[in-house]
C-alpha cells in the first residue's frame, strides 16, 4: 500500500501524535499567559513569534487526527477547568526531568556525580508517578482510554488557539 493512501496512522504515531500536540498545546498556554508579563520589546517579540510557529504547528497536526487509531468524533463537551492545565504542566516538567535526568548520568564521569544525578532520577520517577497518578484519578489523563485521550488533546489544543494574548 502506497503511503499516500493510507486511511489510518499507525499506533506509534498516533502516540507520537499525542505527545507533539498535548506538550505544544501545554507550551501555546503558558506562552500566552505570559507575553504580557514580558517588559522586553525583543523577548516579547520572540514571545509573538514562537506563539504563530506554536499556533501553525497545532493547527497543521489537529488535521491528522481523524486518521489517528482510537479517535472518535466527540459532542463538543464542556470545557475542563484549569487545574487540568496545571497538573498537565507539572507532568510535563516531571517527565522532562526524568528524560534529562537519564541522558546527564549517561555523560557522567565522575561517580559521586553520577550518584546524585541517579539519586534525583529515582525521585524524579516517583514524581511523575504521584502526578500521573492524580491526573488519572481526576480523569486529565485517560491514559488506558485512547479515544477519550485524543479527544482532550483535540480540546486543550482548541483552547490554547483561542486564547487571547
Amino acid at each position: 500500500m502506497e503511503q499516500e493512501n493510507r486511511k489510518k496512522l499507525a499506533w506509534h504515531e498516533t502516540l507520537e501524535l499525542h505527545e507533539m500536540v498535548a506538550f505544544q498545546s501545554l507550551g501555546l498556554m503558558k506562552l500566552k499567559m505570559s507575553i504580557n508579563k514580558v517588559t522586553d520589546s525583543n523577548l516579547k517579540e520572540l514571545y509573538r513569534l514562537c506563539i504563530q510557529d506554536l499556533e501553525k504547528n497545532l493547527n497543521e497536526l489537529l488535521k491528522y487526527y481523524p486518521s489517528a487509531q482510537g479517535y472518535q468524533a466527540r459532542e463538543d463537551e464542556e470545557v475542563r477547568e484549569d487545574i487540568g492545565f496545571f497538573a498537565g504542566d507539572l507532568l510535563a516538567l516531571s517527565k522532562t526531568m526524568v528524560r534529562n535526568l537519564s541522558v546527564a548520568i549517561t555523560e557522567t564521569a565522575t561517580p559521586a556525580l553520577r550518584r546524585t544525578f541517579t539519586n534525583q532520577l529515582m525521585g524524579a520517577i516517583q514524581g511523575h508517578e504521584r502526578v500521573y497518578n492524580y491526573m488519572h484519578k481526576h480523569g486529565y489523563y485517560p491514559s488506558y482510554d485512547l479515544g477519550l485521550l485524543l479527544g482532550h488533546d483535540i480540546e486543550n489544543a482548541q483552547k490554547a488557539l483561542k486564547m487571547r494574548f
